[in-house]
């Protein structure tokens, strides 16, 4: 498979980090959400908060290089339904994983507790202290990252479906090996 076949190095790598900090960070927010209240919850949620600040920084980034460098074709074996259906989950990929981190900080902000990233850079509070507000966005959080689990994991089914089923070579436009 030759480079325009496949996606920038830069590009492969962000959908690894991200990926995988999207997997951690979901999975720590829900150890940390199921602990009493405390002091050591406070510092792990501060933990939590530096992971989603994280991936908004890098998906920022990764569509900055998407406009950039651009996409591989999809394969020619792929009916227009198809087409319409992989860009559009593309979309709604991005647009969650911009929105459960803004979200978050959203919520963070209603609650009057400031994010500092990496415990020295203070974030600006997107919004004023509302507790009722605040509230409705940890519903609203939850619900995106319910919608982004989903998503991701049907994004990663139909890159087993394509790689096993249909043998089309999508899998490895975004493969870490040539």
């Amino acid at each position: 498979m030759n480079m325009k076949q496949r996606y920038h190095p830069s590009q492969i790598l962000l959908h690894a980090v991200i990926g995988l900090l999207i997997v951690l960070t979901f999975a720590f927010g829900k150890y940390v959400a199921g602990l009493p209240l405390s002091p050591a919850k406070f510092q792990l949620i501060s933990y939590h908060k530096w992971g989603g600040m994280l991936v908004l920084l890098l998906v920022v980034l990764r569509i900055v290089l998407r406009l950039l460098k651009g996409a591989p074709p999809l394969p020619a074996t792929m009916s227009p339904l198809a087409r319409l259906a992989a860009h559009a989950a593309h979309l709604a990929l991005y647009v969650l994983m911009l929105a459960v981190p803004l979200s978050g900080w959203l919520m963070s902000s209603a609650y009057g507790f400031p994010v500092v990233l990496f415990g020295v850079l203070p974030l600006p509070d997107l919004i004023a202290a509302n507790p009722a507000l605040a509230e409705q966005l940890g519903e609203v959080h939850e619900l995106l990252n319910r919608l982004l689990l989903i998503t991701v994991i049907l994004h990663v089914l139909a890159a087993l479906k394509h790689h096993f089923i249909d043998r089309d070579g999508l899998l490895q436009r975004m493969s870490l090996r040539r």
